[in-house]
């Protein structure tokens, strides 16, 4: 379904997206507007995919239980050796 609507666009948008039609880019303004707002339907979908693997994590390592933890030395070994490099140690 398509629906039509009127939209406003300040003069540098204007030209921004005619200049993209006039190249071939996109077959018309329509068509631009639709490719931008789909990008950023994409966007919000990566999004919101990462807050929740965040919030996943998050939530598994509050339930990990206190004696599974590692100590800040185990820890930041590893990180200290790649950031010192090779010929520091």
């Amino acid at each position: 379904m398509t629906v039509k609507t009127t939209l406003s666009f300040t003069d540098r948008h204007a030209e921004f997206l005619k200049s993209k039609v006039e190249e071939g880019v996109y077959a018309s303004t329509s068509a631009a507007v639709a490719a931008a707002v789909e990008e950023m339907i994409r966007d919000e979908m990566e999004r919101e995919a990462a807050l929740n693997a965040m919030a996943d994590e998050i939530r598994a390592r509050m339930a990990t239980p206190r004696e599974e933890f590692i100590d800040e030395e185990e820890a930041f070994s590893l990180g200290d050796a790649m950031l010192r490099g090779p010929d520091d140690e």
